[in-house]
């Protein structure tokens, strides 16, 4: 029964397939967590294999009642295995985690690319030094290059983890934290926040995007560019119910009189991957259920019911996802 039991656990642990794992890793940072990890693991293993084998040897050979003990190798004995082995181990072990944390503590070269990072209830504010805009809950990187991330907190503590790349950095008010990141392939990396900030802490996820140099470029300048113009008479009509609606006074758009700062920066609101810092998905149905009332969505979030007409939503829907 025991062993059924843990077999099913083994399995349950597998279920979720697009978990980030920190034994799955990307990164030269994770990378590091990822060998010490292993390394515990063998040498937990190793050590009970060899009690379990110990006490196998005493069960099936005691001695009958009237042997004699030799005192002395017994002492021997746990001095070696009990105390002499198990030190060396430790030593070992610290010196390992002594050289991963100091190549961990040292940070990129000077002139690396910067990324700021804001930690807010209960989404990311994404900024680059020398541009003007501003995204959430995403940032991009270079693969191969290491990135400096410097890390604020708006409010209560938050901790900046992206198992596949790097281990945990927590923010703290007043403070400028510094953290790295670097990719050793192209892909979509799953981050959270790793420490308990509130109602929906378990919604404030984002994605670190590891990308060519030149998608890199394009990206920043798209982060410094004014937001895509309306092409259609809906999404015109959409812009107009936007700035002149509730939505700017906390939210802004590049380009336009929505200059909100309340929120996030909605310039690129319709290529996001989700909505709320993965709540919900980001697509049609669930950005007009957002709109009209967030608190269904994600109960607890700071904004508030929006007041539009019904006839309107659509065509600001439209012009949300044009955004891109």
């Amino acid at each position: 029964m025991a062993l059924g039991t843990l077999a099913a656990l083994f399995a349950l642990t597998s279920c979720a397939t697009d978990a980030p794992s920190t034994l799955d890793t990307a990164g030269t940072g994770a990378a590091r967590v990822e060998r010490t990890w292993w390394l515990l693991f063998w040498i937990a293993l190793a050590v009970f294999v060899e009690v379990m084998a110990l006490l196998a040897w005493a069960l099936l050979f005691r001695r009958a009642p009237t042997t004699r003990v030799r005192h002395g190798q017994p002492l021997r004995f746990v001095a070696v295995a009990g105390a002499g082995v198990p030190l060396l181990i430790l030593v070992a072990v610290y010196g390992v985690g002594l050289r991963d944390l100091a190549a961990l503590g040292a940070g990129p070269e000077p002139q690396a690319p910067t990324i700021e990072v804001t930690g807010h209830r209960w989404w990311w504010e994404v900024r680059v030094p020398g541009t003007d805009g501003a995204t959430a809950n995403e940032l991009h990187i270079p693969v191969g290059e290491r990135v400096r991330v410097r890390l604020r907190t708006a409010d209560v503590l938050h901790s900046f983890w992206v198992p596949q790349l790097m281990p945990k950095t927590d923010l703290i008010a007043g403070e400028t934290r510094e953290t790295w990141l670097q990719a050793e392939r192209a892909g979509t990396y799953r981050g959270q926040c790793a420490e308990y900030c509130g109602t929906q802490h378990a919604h404030m996820a984002f994605l670190v995007v590891a990308e060519p140099r030149p998608q890199f470029d394009a990206w920043l300048a798209r982060l410094g560019s004014p937001a895509r113009q309306p092409r259609t008479d809906a999404e015109q009509r959409g812009r107009q119910a936007f700035v002149q609606g509730t939505c700017a006074g906390c939210h802004a758009i590049r380009g336009t009189g929505a200059d909100g700062q309340a929120g996030p920066d909605l310039s690129d609101v319709g290529s996001r991957w989700s909505l709320g810092a993965g709540a919900v998905p980001n697509d049609a149905g669930h950005l007009g259920g957002w709109i009209a009332n967030p608190q269904t969505v994600k109960p607890g979030s700071y904004m508030p019911p929006q007041p539009i007409d019904a006839a309107r939503l659509p065509d600001l829907i439209a012009y949300l996802q044009s955004l891109k």
